[in-house]
C-alpha cells in the first residue's frame, strides 16, 4: 500500500441547471480523522453522505472542506408588498393633512425597506436533486483529488524517512566501531579512575572496588542499546515497505529511537561516541518531525 501524507488541497467545481457550484477541500495534521463542512444556508442535506464519503476515503487529518453555492441565468422575481405599501400611503396621506409639504415621489416610496421584495424564482424539486447529485459527485471528485495530492506527499515523505533511517543505520555502525567501545579502552580508563582513587586514599576495600569497577564496566557498555536502534530501524523499514497508515507506529518507533540514543548518550564516556550520539539525537528528530506528516 502507498505512503498518503496527511497534507493536501483539492478543488471541483461545475454546474448543474441554473446552479453553479464549487468545492474547496484542505487537510492538516492531526490525531484522528475530522471533517469540518462549511455549507450554504439550505444544503444540511449534503452534510451526511459527505461526512461518510470522507471516512471512507481518508484515515486521519483535519479536513477543511467549503461549499459555495449560487444560481445564474434565472431572473428575479419582484414583488410588492402591498400591506406594507397601503399603510405607508395611508401615513402620507395624514401626515400632509396636517402638514404642509411637497407630496413624496414614488421612487422615495419604493425605497422604503419592505416594500419591495426581491427573491429568487421558486425551484422544482427535480432540479434540486439534480443539483444534490451533482454537487456530491462534485465532492467524491475534490475527495479523490486530495486522497492523490497526499499520496504523492506521501511518496516524498516516504523518501526522506528511508534517507533519515540510512543515517541512524550508519551512525549506529560507527558508533559500533567507535575505538572508545572496545573492551581494553574501557579498562584503561576504568585502571585509570581506580589508580586516581586509590592514590587519593589507602582506606578503599579493594573487593569493594573491584565489584564497584565491574558495575561501571557494564554501565559503561552501549551494546543493548545498538542493538535496540537497529531492531526499531529494521522494523521502521518494515513498516515504510508494507505502507498503508502507519503514522501512529512509525511516531511510537521514533520515540523509541529517540529514548535509546538518550540512553546512549548518558552511557558515553568516550568523546567520539558522544558526538556520534548527539548526531543520532538530531537524526531521530528530523526522522520524528517528518513523521508527523504521515497518515
Amino acid at each position: 500500500m502507498a505512503l498518503s501524507s496527511m497534507t493536501g488541497f483539492a478543488r471541483a467545481d461545475g454546474v448543474a441547471g441554473t446552479y453553479v457550484w464549487a468545492w474547496e477541500l484542505k487537510s492538516v495534521n492531526a490525531k484522528g480523522l475530522e471533517l469540518r463542512l462549511r455549507l450554504p444556508p439550505g444544503w444540511d442535506s449534503i452534510e451526511i453522505p459527505a461526512r461518510n464519503r470522507a471516512g471512507e476515503t481518508l484515515t486521519r487529518g483535519t479536513v477543511y472542506a467549503n461549499l459555495s453555492v449560487s444560481r445564474e441565468g434565472v431572473a428575479p422575481a419582484v414583488r410588492v408588498n402591498e400591506p406594507v405599501l397601503a399603510a405607508v400611503l395611508a401615513a402620507i396621506e395624514e401626515i400632509g393633512q396636517r402638514v404642509r409639504a411637497a407630496p413624496p415621489s414614488l421612487d422615495g416610496i419604493l425605497a422604503l425597506r419592505g416594500i419591495i421584495e426581491v427573491s429568487e424564482p421558486d425551484e422544482s424539486e427535480e432540479d434540486r436533486r439534480v443539483a444534490e447529485a451533482a454537487i456530491m459527485a462534485g465532492f467524491n471528485t475534490a475527495v479523490a483529488g486530495l486522497s492523490e495530492m497526499r499520496r504523492r506527499e506521501g511518496d516524498a515523505l516516504g523518501r526522506v524517512l528511508t534517507s533519515r533511517l540510512d543515517a541512524i543505520a550508519d551512525l549506529s555502525r560507527r558508533a559500533e566501531a567507535a575505538p572508545g567501545r572496545r573492551p581494553e579502552a574501557i579498562k584503561a580508563r576504568l585502571a585509570e579512575q581506580v589508580s586516581l582513587l586509590l592514590d587519593a586514599s589507602d582506606r578503599f576495600d579493594p573487593d569493594r572496588l573491584h565489584q564497584e569497577a565491574i558495575l561501571m564496566a557494564s554501565k559503561a557498555d552501549v551494546r543493548e542499546e545498538l542493538d535496540r536502534l537497529a531492531s526499531h530501524v529494521a522494523q521502521a523499514r518494515g513498516l515504510l515497505a508494507t505502507g498503508g497508515s502507519i503514522g501512529r507506529r512509525l511516531d511510537f518507533l521514533a520515540q523509541e529511537l529517540n529514548r535509546e540514543v538518550n540512553t546512549l548518550c548518558a552511557k558515553s564516556n568516550d568523546v567520539e561516541l558522544t558526538n556520534i550520539g548527539l548526531e543520532l539525537k538530531t537524526v531521530v528528530e528530523q526522522f520524528r518531525e517528518q513523521v508527523q506528516n504521515l497518515e
